[in-house]
């Protein structure tokens, strides 16, 4: 119990810096804008279930994928801290990075709220190299209460980018960017470095 409790906020904040909800908020505010209380209500539960969905889907087939073909955790620590580096580097050089990616349909609470703008592959990637890191149950459960946190900021988008501001907005926004890189960079130090010592 004292490890979970200990290891929560190790599995906790690269979530939620992945998501990056408060970059979201403009973009949903945008994409919903015009709706009635009743479909901005079905539009968020629509999204965080995709999330969710497609998240443990991911999870799921990815764990299967690598053992048939043979890929180590050490192996996707350090291709997947690349991608997130890459990932996280064209965000901070961005000043739009979700602007293209609108699109006004019926099912926007899949695409693009759903997929990709809430689950993208830097939380895709993140998933994976903490569960093969730390198991099944504290990414589950920290996945879990970040879509609870993407839920309560999607019903008062609103009011949060009032009090925020869009400077605010974009300034939290590359604080997540930067801090998205260093986790990149801890997960490709820690897959060189066992990777090391399986031949030292």
């Amino acid at each position: 119990m004292f490890d979970l409790i200990r290891d929560f906020p190790n599995v906790f904040i690269p979530i939620f810096v992945a998501i990056d909800v408060f970059a979201l908020l403009p973009v949903f505010l945008s994409l919903t804008q015009g709706m009635s209380s009743g479909g901005l209500r079905s539009v968020i539960r629509q999204s965080v279930f995709t999330a969710f969905v497609i998240s443990i889907s991911f999870v799921t087939l990815g764990e299967i994928i690598f053992r048939v073909i043979g890929i180590t955790v050490d192996d996707f620590k350090i291709a997947g801290g690349i991608l997130l580096l890459i990932i996280a580097v064209l965000d901070i050089v961005q000043t739009d990075k979700h602007e293209k990616r609108k699109k006004a349909t019926s099912t926007i609470g899949i695409v693009p709220i759903g997929v990709p703008l809430i689950v993208g592959p830097a939380l895709l990637t993140t998933l994976l190299v903490l569960l093969e890191h730390y198991g099944p149950v504290l990414p589950l459960l920290a996945l879990v209460i970040n879509l609870i946190i993407v839920w309560f900021l999607f019903t008062r988008a609103s009011l949060v980018v009032d009090i925020i501001g869009k400077n605010g907005i974009l300034a939290i926004s590359k604080l997540m960017d930067i801090l998205l890189a260093s986790i990149a960079v801890m997960m490709i130090r820690m897959g060189v470095e066992n990777l090391i010592r399986q031949f030292y």
